[in-house]
């Protein structure tokens, strides 16, 4: 079907009627072009009004990303490009200073009493721009109690922030993160839920991660840390023995003993098999450590094992909730499954008797050495090697007449003759 209409007579279809424009960004705009006093002031008359306190925290959080452009969600070129196309002259670096210190602080005075009312990412770019600009610490402590209250809902970037203390001898500020967990640690149970505290486990192992590589990082500061957190907070362990081989890496000059330490933080049993097939082939690792690893895996393969066999049989125990999985394994991952066990066990086996062939060398040092000792208390050196005498010495018998018992060198002297020597019939009874 042909187009009937002609060019000339085409008129373009109107304009659509403008929109009014959404009334809280014109809102923003409008008050963002006024100074920090009034700022306050309009917020104040705000509140009083009765308005929610998540949309006070939005107020605030745009006014502080107009204003400081660190404080943006944004990335740093368009902060960059938003300061840049602001109006005000050029300031000395102290003013500059002194003007984001009084900024900040304003800002943590003007926060809603509502812990969530501010984004947790955005209190935490607030605290890496207070340590910069050295605010007062009670502004800090403020700071740090808004953030563990809502640790859980934090990102690793905005965690990560920067040691501007001089005393510190660490690139990131690991005291700073060991004080927010213990105190989100430290929230009732009825405040923090278990899956926020499994969340702040996870982070604190990436973090933790990214922290190693830091050669500077000391052991307590990594071991306060990784323990900071309850035992049940981690479902694997998998994250925290990725951040104790990075140290391991990082630190090539760690002692054994501090190698132990650090191993005891992470439990075998919470290692999935890619993590603990990695560990039992890491040469950075105690032995002892990879030997519990090989036996927490025998440990669940036996298990797995033990259970397949009771639902192929029949024999399922009661009430554990457990259902027989819909596919069943084919042969060759069963194939693989029986390598794989059979080569722990070798592995284990193969590792408990070098264990005893170290535990009998050691018990054959220290037989010898106590049977030292013991002929250099009796003082009769030379009669060391003599059959039956150590025992009877040791136990005391022979008192009478034809035995040594408790004598002294000088009886043996008049025992045996002049010279200390041996009668012959003593001499024939011992050959």
């Amino acid at each position: 079907m042909k187009n009937t209409t002609s060019p000339e007579s085409y008129k373009p279809p109107p304009p659509p009627p403008p929109q009014p424009p959404f009334a809280a960004e014109c809102w923003f705009d409008d008050v963002c072009i006024f100074d920090m006093d009034y700022f306050v002031k309009t917020l104040s008359g705000i509140k009083s009004k009765g308005v929610r306190p998540d949309l006070i925290g939005s107020i605030i959080t745009h006014y502080a990303s107009k204003w400081l452009p660190e404080l943006s969600s944004f990335s740093s070129s368009s902060a960059n490009s938003a300061a840049d196309d602001s109006d005000e002259p050029p300031q000395s670096a102290t003013a500059a200073w002194l003007k984001k210190r009084f900024f900040v602080e304003t800002l943590v005075g003007i926060l809603p009493s509502e812990e969530d009312s501010i984004p947790c990412n955005f209190l935490l770019r607030l605290l890496r721009t207070a340590g910069a600009v050295g605010v007062e610490p009670a502004y800090r402590t403020e700071l740090e109690r808004r953030i563990a209250w809502q640790l859980d809902q934090a990102t690793l970037k905005e965690l990560m922030i920067p040691a501007f203390s001089h005393t510190c001898e660490t690139l990131l500020d690991v005291e700073l993160v060991v004080r927010l967990v213990k105190k989100f640690v430290s929230l009732d149970e009825g405040v923090r839920s278990g899956a926020a505290l499994v969340k702040v486990a996870k982070l604190v192992d990436c973090y933790l991660a990214e922290a190693a590589l830091d050669s500077n990082l000391s052991l307590p500061e990594f071991v306060e840390l990784a323990g900071a957190l309850p035992g049940h907070a981690r479902s694997t362990d998998d994250g925290l023995y990725r951040a104790i081989d990075t140290y391991l890496k990082a630190h090539p000059g760690v002692s054994k003993q501090e190698r132990k330490t650090l191993c005891r933080l992470m439990d075998s049993r919470k290692l999935s098999p890619e993590a603990t097939l990695h560990a039992a082939q890491n040469d950075r690792l105690p032995v002892r450590a990879v030997i519990q690893v090989l036996f927490s895996e025998q440990t669940k393969l036996n298990r797995q094992v033990d259970w397949s066999g009771s639902f192929t049989t029949g024999t399922r125990s009661p009430n554990l909730g457990l259902e027989q999985p819909a596919r069943c394994q084919s042969k060759r991952e069963m194939t693989a499954q029986q390598m794989e066990i059979k080569r722990l066990k070798e592995d284990v086996l193969r590792l408990q008797s070098q264990c005893m062939t170290m535990q009998g060398q050691i018990d054959r040092l220290l037989e010898k050495k106590k049977g030292f000792f013991r002929w250099k208390k009796l003082g009769v050196p030379a009669l060391k090697n003599v059959s039956g005498l150590g025992e009877r010495i040791e136990e005391g018998e022979g008192e009478g007449e034809g035995g040594i018992g408790r004598q002294t060198p000088m009886d043996l002297k008049a025992k045996f003759g002049r010279g200390g020597r041996t009668p012959r019939k003593w001499k024939e009874s011992v050959s």
